[in-house]
């Protein structure tokens, strides 16, 4: 339920655009000013880690969206992790996709002709979000950046409190779907906790209302408020949902939040280690995933970092896992090189060649084979769908990328 245009352009070309000097990094849960925009920028930067902010000043950041979108060199997108991975799926010419979020006359002119916008969902306004992307090596002052990445911003209100959601589901009726796609609570963080906290037990009563034959998929993005994170996980959503698409930093926050496996970790350093992914992964199916006991619907988690994929499955519910996680590599290879199929010349490979399954149990030991790429193994009823990424060099564009990821990942996925 969450859709907006992204503004892409460079990081450092717009803070320089907007007057901003050069500083120290610091980070900021939530941007008031210029100034907090400047530090948090260049705090992630040197980390070359992704983020995602709320920008509190609606007026200052209107000022901001309109120098991005007219700097020379700006490109206009479809954005939002419910809008991008619609227009994903609606490159397939036999889907048609139906897309609640707020949609304004840009995003309604971007969008795929396969995707319906019911009229409740259009508004007068579009939502910016700027995306402050920056490349490997580049410098600004005294910070360099080791990777390429980007920083996300918006003061986005209505995506923030999911006013599409009830929109959503009342016209599923009416377009009866064979899946459904959530993503946005991220987008609550900048709402106040009593509002937030409403809102939530509002879209689980939204949410419960979707007929229990239609799988659920739900897409997490960057948060930074741990209770949140609890409260969607232990009784709110996690149980509700089928699947669930994460990167490495949402996995890792979540077991923090929850005091889960290798919470104590503070950050990864470099490639996330497999054997510590996978703890973590097993971990959630078993506690709060449709394992013996549980009341939870969850069955399926489908992870990406830039240099590998996992898909994780409670046996007995889905199928075609192979496929499924290859052609999320896939996507990520093509996508972020902007080729039709993968350009050998243009990617590597940044997967460890061996690595162990576990860092708690007694793990298993494995090496990959180029000529079977995607690796399996098995854990109490759980099973474990590894697979390399054919990372892109120079990427051409890395928004939206664990969305179409994701989003392939469920087209290739069978359902029992």
């Amino acid at each position: 339920v969450n859709a907006c245009v992204d503004v892409v352009l460079s990081g450092v070309k717009l803070l320089e655009a907007l007057g901003l000097e050069p500083g120290d990094g610091k980070n900021h849960a939530v941007l008031n000013s210029r100034q907090d925009l400047k530090e948090a920028f260049a705090h992630f930067m040197e980390k070359g880690a992704a983020a995602e902010r709320f920008f509190s000043d609606a007026k200052s950041f209107h000022h901001i969206a309109q120098t991005a979108s007219e700097y020379p060199g700006a490109q206009l997108y479809v954005g939002g992790n419910a809008a991008l991975i619609g227009q994903k799926l609606a490159t397939n010419p036999d889907l048609k996709i139906l897309l609640c979020g707020p949609v304004g006359p840009k995003l309604h002119e971007l969008l795929d002709d396969n995707v319906v916008v019911p009229p409740e969902s259009m508004q007068e306004r579009d939502e910016f979000h700027l995306i402050l992307e920056y490349q490997a090596g580049e410098e600004w002052g005294e910070v360099r950046a080791p990777n390429a990445n980007r920083f996300i911003f918006s003061h986005d209100l209505s995506n923030g409190a999911l006013n599409m959601l009830e929109v959503f589901v009342s016209s599923l009726d009416e377009f009866q779907p064979d899946l459904v796609v959530l993503s946005g609570l991220h987008m609550m963080e900048g709402q106040s906790k009593e509002m937030r906290q409403r809102r939530l037990m509002e879209a689980v009563a939204s949410i419960s209302d979707i007929p229990t034959d239609i799988p659920i998929h739900l897409e997490l993005a960057s948060m930074t408020d741990q209770d949140f994170m609890s409260n969607i996980m232990h009784q709110q959503v996690f149980p509700l949902v089928n699947s669930i698409g994460l990167n490495e930093q949402e996995l890792l926050f979540l077991t923090q939040s929850a005091s889960g496996p290798h919470a104590s970790l503070a950050t990864w350093s470099g490639v996330p280690d497999v054997g510590v992914v996978s703890d973590i992964l097993f971990w959630i199916l078993k506690e709060h995933g449709k394992t013996a006991d549980g009341a939870s619907d969850l069955t399926r988690i489908h992870f990406h970092t830039l240099a590998y994929h996992i898909l994780v499955t409670v046996d007995g519910y889905w199928g075609n896992q192979v496929a499924a996680v290859a052609a999320g590599a896939r996507a990520a290879g093509t996508q972020a090189c902007a080729t039709e199929t993968i350009d050998t010349s243009k990617v590597f490979l940044k997967a460890p060649l061996e690595f162990v399954t576990s860092q708690i149990e007694a793990p298993s030991k494995i090496s990959l084979n180029p000529d079977e790429p995607v690796v399996h193994w098995h854990r109490e009823g759980i099973s474990f769908h590894f697979t390399p990424v054919l990372v892109c060099k120079d990427p051409v564009r890395t928004v939206g990328l664990g969305d179409a990821i994701s989003a392939e990942g469920l087209l290739y996925s069978e359902v029992y």
